[in-house]
């Protein structure tokens, strides 16, 4: 049999190969890809074709790698990386006068962040076009792995007991951007709002408006460490209802201090931080060596300006500041 060659391999098949081992079926590694799956059969029996050696077999309705496949994926990683760093660099050479950068952010930063970042790269990276998903944390860090996106705006609650953020972007790059405080909303109306910062516990007896189910699971184990279980009166996803909702005098609710920029502060409701000054995290993150790609590394660098907390966002120890503060 000839000695397989380097020339035997290309990045397609290698791409190809690597999507199978980690999606576990032509199907799913074709979407992935953004392929057909006949496409994908074919890149696959082309390859091995090439090779003289079976690449995967078949299991009942499922199919496997065989040993040379899991070389072939073991070495994948590697390599389509090290093409996709060269292409960036090319990319550098041209002076960043093209380039694609794919985004996923969840809701809050899509108000926040997302459109400044836009703008900020179309007026100084004209040639560098990036397109915009929303997505909630879990979603955007499996884009970012299943190489639907290059970039993820996610966020974090490292003090929780369990932190699904860590364990899902294992074997990703993470860059912590911005400590996020998480802010108590209430009606001007209520008992504490004069308080500079009020305890958790004080509230206890309160109806709450839930967020999404990260931050919902969050609020739970606080109330949790302050000995009660909150009361969830709504449940909504979308920061300028709770604040209406507040407003209303439906219940009490507790948003990170970038959702409150997004949208500004209602005239009938007082921010207030909690005594513990909980925080979370927020992260950007990309595939391993992305940064590498210039493109995507000016974007990062844009980011982490824009990220720093506003110092135009209302001040949470003055009752009643208005949305004109924000």
């Amino acid at each position: 049999m000839p000695r397989i060659a380097p020339s035997d391999l290309d990045s397609h098949s290698l791409r190809v190969v690597r999507a199978l081992a980690e999606h576990g079926s032509i199907t799913a590694a074709a979407i992935a890809l953004g392929y057909s799956q006949p496409a994908v059969s074919q890149q696959l029996k082309r390859l091995e074709q090439r090779l003289g050696m079976a690449v995967i077999e078949r299991v009942g309705r499922t199919v496997r790698l065989t040993e040379a496949g899991s070389v072939l994926a073991r070495h994948a990683v590697a390599v389509t990386s090290a093409l996709e760093a060269a292409a960036g660099e090319l990319a550098e050479l041209q002076g960043l006068r093209a380039g694609r950068v794919r985004l996923a952010a969840f809701p809050s930063a899509s108000a926040a962040l997302v459109p400044r970042l836009l703008a900020v790269m179309a007026e100084r990276h004209p040639g560098i076009r990036i397109t915009y998903l929303e997505a909630e944390p879990p979603e955007a860090v499996a884009a970012v792995r299943e190489h639907w996106a290059d970039l993820a705006i996610t966020f974090s609650y490292p003090g929780d007991r369990v932190d699904p953020h860590r364990a899902g972007t294992e074997g990703l790059a993470v860059t912590a951007l911005r400590r996020d405080e998480m802010m108590l909303v209430l009606p001007t109306t209520h008992r504490l709002a004069g308080r500079d910062a009020v305890d958790l516990g004080d509230l206890a007896e309160e109806n709450w408006i839930g967020g999404c189910p990260r931050c919902r699971g969050h609020l739970l184990e606080l109330c949790a460490r302050q000995g009660f279980a909150p009361r969830i009166a709504c449940e909504t996803d979308n920061v300028a209802a709770v604040l209406g909702l507040v407003e209303a005098g439906i219940g009490v609710a507790m948003l990170p201090m970038l959702a409150v920029e997004s949208v500004g502060v209602r005239a009938g409701i007082v921010i207030r931080p909690t005594t513990g000054r909980d925080q979370r995290t927020v992260h950007a993150v990309t595939a391993s060596g992305a940064t590498l790609v210039p493109a995507l590394a000016a974007t990062l660098r844009q980011l982490g300006a824009l990220a720093a907390p506003d110092p135009s966002a209302p001040d949470s120890a003055v009752p009643g500041a208005g949305a004109n503060d924000a």
